[in-house]
């Protein structure tokens, strides 16, 4: 499917954006407390409001 050249490829590129991302994250870590303060409830809350449209879905589909 692909070339072993293609898969090189990708996987060094796969590395090097890694890389790059944690080095930014670092450099910005400052910044992302004081600006994204609290953010971690929201996404708690996004996951409990996935969690129950999946026990919605499945407690509908149970009964029909």
């Amino acid at each position: 499917m692909f070339s072993e050249g293609q898969l090189l490829f990708a996987v060094l590129f796969f590395i090097a954006f890694v890389a790059v991302m944690i080095f930014s994250y670092r450099k910005d870590i400052k910044l992302h407390k004081q600006y994204y303060k609290g953010s971690l409830w929201i996404l708690i809350a996004f996951f409990i409001f996935i969690g129950l449209l999946f026990v919605i879905k499945s407690l509908l589909k149970a009964k029909v």
